[in-house]
């Protein structure tokens, strides 16, 4: 009998095979100053949904393994445990979102305004400031979600005690990630859910070399 050669199943996108492969990380960081309505509207998207991009729906896509406390199984040290695999390189490629302004640290002689995690040797909370500078310089990209991460929000009004920012005026304006990409400032109180995940999408597609850099306005937006 003769074999007959089987054909590849035919590709929708470029290199979908290949593309399909790709799974891209998704560290939330939800310890910002801020009330999480942006993490609850994501889970409201629907063009694409969370679902979508988690499953890898849309053919030619990367998927994503999403690490946020709202959704997260794990609890504790093992959720923690991403966030040192990240900064490790374990975890690669990662994209950093931060829910929530940046408190300034440094202008308090004692304690902090916000922390995630548990220091091990210092049995301490670790600020997300700490968190910031240690996954900044190997992230593929940050995105800052919600009017309080990209500009501060009501938490930066005068006279608040915690000095709050944006992430941009935390890391600086003409800050770039390692794959050449600035920050992503999507604001909102909260953020429409499509767009979260339409620019989660996009983001997936560029890490995956199919789409070019975002076109980001002068704010980042």
């Amino acid at each position: 009998t003769r074999s007959r050669a089987v054909s590849p199943a035919p590709e929708f996108s470029p290199r979908q095979r290949r593309t399909e492969q790709i799974v891209v990380h998704v560290l939330w960081m939800t310890s910002g100053l801020g009330c999480d309505g942006d993490t609850v509207a994501l889970t409201a998207a629907t063009n694409p949904s969370l679902e979508d991009l988690l499953r890898g729906a849309i053919p030619g896509t990367p998927r994503i393994m999403l690490y946020n406390p709202w959704t997260a199984v794990e609890s504790g040290d093992e959720f923690v445990r991403h966030w040192y695999d990240a900064e490790s390189g374990r975890l690669d490629p990662f994209v950093l979102v931060i829910e929530g302004s940046i408190p300034n640290e440094s202008l308090s002689a004692e304690g902090h305004w916000s922390g995630f995690g548990v220091d091990p040797d210092t049995r301490q909370p670790i600020p997300i400031t700490t968190w910031i500078d240690r996954l900044a310089p190997t992230a593929a990209a940050i995105v800052a979600i919600g009017t309080c991460a990209a500009y501060g929000g009501v938490p930066a009004m005068r006279n608040n005690p915690t000095g709050a920012m944006g992430v941009a005026d935390y890391l600086g304006h003409a800050w770039t990630s390692r794959a050449g990409l600035g920050i992503v400032n999507l604001p909102g109180c909260p953020v429409q859910p499509d767009t979260i995940t339409e620019t989660l999408l996009y983001l997936l597609m560029k890490l995956a070399g199919i789409t070019p850099d975002l076109d980001l306005d002068e704010q980042g937006r």
